[in-house]
């Protein structure tokens, strides 16, 4: 390696054969994929954890795409956007560099250097910045996605849902499994865990994997991949059963990642797909560490949770800066020529330097899960994170595009252009209660109260020289510190009706609340001088109200959901590039309504063999914004709706053979992409497929992402940059278990 589709008609014909024929959803390699004597005895589907008591997905009053490990084998799930890809209503945009993955969830968006839209939580610890979510996923026993706002149980960030990803435990006994394969990167991967006992009361696991390819999008200047990735993970876990109510479960974690980004082409229209043309590859270098310790007492009424948790995060990212040309081909090359005279043009590069530290604590003391009517958890929660940004473009003399770390660069390979530079300290704490009383064996009321405050302190670190100076607006100070603080009540309220097993019904009302923060000092000076309206040196605090009523029923091997909503978003975020300073920043949309429904449908119409179908539809509306032109428009970033189908074989062809065969197809809607709603992404259309045999504890398996090698932009951003998705990628792969 080196470094440096559907029409109206068929939507509609497809919402009847839903009603009609049972068809199955996503949720079908949740509910129906785990050997039978994994299902619980009243065959409700899985046993789910994400309202923090254990219950079937059946009986869960809540949206919710589970997904356990035999149904993440099965679909090939790798990577976030594997499972997010079989989840109505939610999609993943990824673009620019690994640490920027946007979760859009219900129309509830994410984007560059903002809090996550949703809560993301690994075994009990709560991630601290959205730069981990986009890794590797490996040894996983259980993914659950809960939509809509779960502040409430999770708070901090689940404004639009929560993910929770549970990992393999360790076992009584030795155990392991290693799978290995090969794509069309080139590329190799390896990955595995091993698990057993130490000592009397102590067991480990220990899993890791490594992925290492050439890349897929092809860079016509340089002749060779613009996405080649070298990513290595390694985990380990201490369980201690120190006393029969005492658990010690200790955990650390390491993910490297080794690869390339920003490779961005210029156009109008969010549909041209343009060749990649930098001139520099740059490099995307990430290091993930995390320890985290989970106590758990649980004495006769109640029961005792501390998890402690430390994380760091440091990303450098480097490449060609706009508008990511060849230098002589380039807009700056050829604008500073006619300014200076032939010969004295020249390119930028530029450099984004991350470095996160965070500490966070929670304590909970809850009800045990004794099947009493009454259940019930207060706890508190703290989070206390350092976090240092720079950005900047340096000048493209032809000898590549050096990293800037924390000042100017000195290089004269690279001198400095623009350099921005912050520090900033935030504290965070939160108190919550939760509750849940069974009125009757078929009515449930649940509810629960969270308050959370957020204080921000960002110090400006910019050398003086480099922070812009706008006539009329105050110019920014070098070791200026500014203060703010944002805090918020997230109430939640369930109801529940079960008139029988098979029928659950559920309504309520929920808040979710994410903090705002800062952008980098004085882009709010270059955005007023830019004429730029809603983005400032601060971005507010966003609040989420969502009313929800849902359904599930089943009828004998067919699974069906339903959930309508309708959410007022306050301050929602859209995305801003200055070119001048190489800032990606983000502004307020005050008010957006948004409203949507999913349907889906599980069953098995044949002994292992399973079919599935789900629709996700959101509107979205922007209700206010400083540009009046604005109001009416859609929201940013939000796929109009979302279309699931697939089948999948999986069982015996002979006595010692068994056998899977599986085809997933999903449909993106239209997505928007900035609030003046200037272009559209048309609709998006991927097929993956998984065929493969398993005897004596091998398996042997094919595979193929984006099968028909649907070509189109991940993302479209303000001024015209787009990135491209990745093209078809396939291969084979063998597993085994001991």
């Amino acid at each position: 390696m080196k470094f440096p589709g559907l029409s109206l008609a068929s939507t509609t014909a497809l919402a009847t054969v839903l009603t009609l024929g049972g068809l199955t959803a996503a949720p079908l390699a949740a509910q129906d994929a785990a050997p039978a004597a994994e299902e619980p005895a009243e065959d409700g589907g899985i046993i789910v954890t994400g309202l923090r008591r254990s219950e079937t997905l059946q009986d869960t009053p809540a949206a919710v795409t589970a997904f356990d490990a035999q149904a993440i084998s099965n679909a090939g799930i790798e990577r976030p956007a594997d499972f997010i890809a079989l989840t109505p209503n939610v999609t993943l945009v990824e673009t620019q560099n690994a640490g920027n993955a946007f979760v859009v969830i219900r129309g509830i968006t994410q984007n560059r250097n903002s809090e996550p839209s949703v809560a993301v939580i690994v075994d009990g610890v709560q991630q601290v910045n959205p730069a981990q979510f986009n890794q590797d996923l490996f040894d996983i026993d259980q993914i659950e996605v809960l939509k809509g706002p779960q502040g409430g149980l999770y708070g901090r960030n689940a404004i639009g849902g929560a993910i929770i990803i549970t990992t393999k435990q360790p076992t009584d006994e030795f155990a392991g499994n290693i799978t290995a394969g090969i794509d069309n990167g080139f590329g190799y991967f390896l990955r595995g865990g091993v698990s057993g006992p130490l000592a009397e009361n102590v067991k480990f696991r220990v899993a890791g994997s490594y992925y290492d390819t050439e890349g897929f999008i092809p860079n016509t200047f340089l002749g060779e991949d613009a996405d080649p990735v070298e990513d290595f993970s390694l985990r380990g876990n201490l369980l201690i059963e120190a006393t029969d109510q005492l658990t010690i479960d200790l955990r650390g974690s390491v993910n490297q990642l080794r690869t390339q980004g920003l490779y961005y082409n210029i156009v109008g229209d969010v549909n041209t797909i343009a060749p990649v043309r930098v001139n520099n590859p740059g490099q995307n270098d990430r290091d993930i560490y995390n320890v985290a310790l989970k106590l758990e007492y649980a004495g006769d009424n109640a029961v005792l949770t501390s998890i402690s948790s430390y994380d760091t995060v440091t990303e450098i990212l480097t490449g060609d800066a706009f508008d990511f040309l060849p230098i002589e081909d380039s807009f700056f090359f050829n604008l500073f020529e006619g300014i200076f005279g032939a010969g004295n043009g020249f390119d930028l590069t530029q450099s984004q330097y991350l470095n996160v530290k965070a500490f966070s604590q929670e304590v909970r003391l809850a009800s045990p899960e004794d099947g009493r009517a009454f259940n019930w958890m207060v706890g508190g929660y703290l989070i206390d994170t350092e976090r240092f940004i720079s950005t900047g473009n340096t000048i493209d003399t032809g000898n590549g595009a050096l990293p800037v770390f924390r000042s100017p660069s000195t290089n004269p390979l690279n001198p400095q252009f623009s350099f921005l530079s912050d520090g900033q300290e935030n504290f965070a704490w939160a108190l919550f209660a939760n509750a849940g009383y069974e009125l009757s064996p078929e009515f449930r009321v649940d509810a629960s109260l969270r308050y959370d405050r957020d204080r921000r302190r960002q110090t400006t670190l910019t050398p003086q020289g480099f922070l812009p100076v706008v006539p009329g607006v105050p110019q920014a100070q070098s070791g200026e510190v500014r203060t703010v603080t944002f805090d918020d009540w997230q109430p939640k309220l369930t109801l529940t009706w079960e008139p029988s097993p098979d029928l659950t019904i559920y309504g309520g009302y929920s808040r979710g609340f994410r903090s705002g923060g800062f952008n980098q000092t004085g882009v709010g000076a270059e955005a007023v001088n830019n004429g730029i309206v809603g983005v400032g040196d601060i971005f507010q605090a966003e609040t989420a109200d969502t009313f929800e009523i849902g359904a599930k029923a089943a009828f004998g091997p067919v699974r069906l959901g339903a959930a309508a909503y309708t959410t007022l978003s306050q301050n929602g975020y859209f995305f801003v590039f200055l070119a001048q300073s190489s800032t990606q920043n983000l502004g307020n949309i005050p008010e957006t309504r948004l409203n949507g429904f999913e349907l889906e449908a599980t069953a098995e119409i044949l002994p292992d063999f399973d079919i599935n179908a789900a629709i996700g539809v959101t509107d979205s509306e922007i209700q206010a914004f400083p540009d009046a032109s604005v109001i009416g428009n859609n929201a940013p970033q939000i796929s109009s709706y979302t279309i699931n189908l697939g089948a999948q074989y999986a069982g015996p062809v002979s006595d010692n053979v068994d056998a899977l065969l599986r085809i997933d197809y999903r449909r993106l809607g239209r997505t928007f992409w900035e609030p003046f709603n200037t272009t559209s992404r048309d609709p998006v259309d991927v097929v993956d497929a998984r065929a493969g045999l398993t005897f004596g504890g091998v398996s042997v398996t094919a595979f193929a992402a984006n099968l028909f090698d649907e070509t189109y932009n991940a993302e479209f951003s303000p001024g015209g940059f787009v990135f491209r998705a990745r093209p078809a990628r396939y291969g084979v792969e063998v597993g085994y278990k001991f």
